[in-house]
């Protein structure tokens, strides 16, 4: 899959700092819409973004001024030379922004799980030379953002790009949507041309952790940031606590630190190559040391057969799940980072128990 047009466009800009997405949760009015735009026009800012259509989680709230907007995007660009960039959610939203013109097209998370509403959303755009993002699922599904992506590739949809928006989770976080970092990081890995911006708002749900949540982006090699940014946050008719005041956003892109792509000195590089093949010695320990452990679990799995025992013993896995991780915090490990390892531990123990058992 090739983004030739977007990327190089990135490159190109020969910018110090990543491509700058900002502007208001949703488009209020259109002397607001003008207002914020005239105060991002002096930031870092390339492409202004304002939500025309809001789906919410329940009906009642504020679900956007829809398509008489569209206007008012269209001023911004003229006054200020700024490209727009709104939310898509239906193969109707889509052919409107087409016929507003519209620089950057967007679907959002809610729409991503949803194959058969990306697929007229690919149709009616089939073939645009746009710029077209994908957010990731609400759920951390790779395939499935993956998915909604290849979709609009197929339909000839070349100027395609990912936004990072975090992923909801039933476990109590600091975070609005939770990073799960990995997640991208197995998108770049799997395209490495294909552009990710970063969207620090709805992951943070907050202002105050936007800053943090934007250097980790960069220090991850994403091309770009999405910043909801409102002149009177606290007054915004949606999502009022994660968005920032626009000399905030100049404050955060001067603090933010762009890491070089690689080391350029050669005593760097060597350095760095005695470090990785430590590393690796390691990794080669920890997978013998992995599948000693399931031997022994083997050999668990055919007692409990010989004895016609369940393969669950919670009370055992409860004391294991204690120790380890009252021991990973005397290493400096966190509790969150322990549990999930020796959760996914547990659960491949008790398949091979399963497979014992079971023959």
């Amino acid at each position: 899959m090739e983004n030739k047009n977007f990327r190089s466009w990135l490159d190109e800009m020969e910018l110090n700092h990543p491509l700058v997405i900002a502007g208001p949760c949703s488009a209020e009015t259109e002397e607001q819409v003008l207002e914020i735009a005239e105060e991002l026009k002096n930031t870092d800012a390339t492409v202004f973004r304002a939500g025309v259509w809001k789906p919410r989680t329940r009906p009642g709230s504020f679900e956007g001024i829809g398509a008489k907007a569209l206007p008012w995007l269209q001023k911004v660009k003229e006054k200020t030379g700024l490209l727009i960039a709104i939310e898509i959610a239906n193969a109707h939203h889509a052919k409107l922004a087409l016929e507003f013109d519209v620089d950057i097209l967007w679907i959002g998370a809610r729409t991503t799980v949803n194959p058969f509403a990306v697929q007229e959303i690919a149709e009616a755009i089939q073939g645009t030379d746009k710029i077209v993002l994908v957010k990731n699922p609400i759920n951390p599904d790779l395939e499935l953002w993956i998915g909604a992506i290849e979709r609009l590739h197929k339909m000839g949809v070349k100027n395609l790009g990912a936004i990072h928006r975090g992923f909801s989770s039933f476990r109590k976080s600091n975070y609005r949507n939770i990073p799960s970092w990995q997640i991208p990081i197995d998108l770049m890995s799997k395209y490495p041309s294909l552009p990710i911006i970063n969207d620090p708002s709805h992951i943070c749900g907050n202002r105050e952790g936007i800053f943090e949540v934007s250097q980790t982006a960069l220090d991850l090699k994403m091309n770009g940031l999405i910043i909801e940014t409102h002149c009177d946050p606290d007054k915004a008719w949606s999502d009022a606590k994660q968005q920032i005041v626009p000399s905030r956003l100049v404050e955060i892109m001067d603090e933010l630190k762009v890491r070089k792509p690689r080391f350029e000195k050669e005593e760097s590089v060597s350095a760095l190559n005695a470090l990785r093949k430590e590393i690796n010695a390691k990794d080669a320990q920890l997978m013998e040391t992995l599948s000693e452990r399931m031997l022994i679990v083997d050999n668990i799995g055919k007692a409990k057969k010989a004895a016609n025992v369940a393969v669950l013993q919670n009370s055992r896995w409860r004391e294991i799940l204690e120790k380890v991780t009252k021991k990973g915090d005397e290493h400096g490990l966190s509790i969150g980072f322990i549990e999930k390892i020796f959760k996914a531990i547990h659960q491949e123990s008790i398949a091979h128990q399963e497979n014992i058992i079971n023959k």
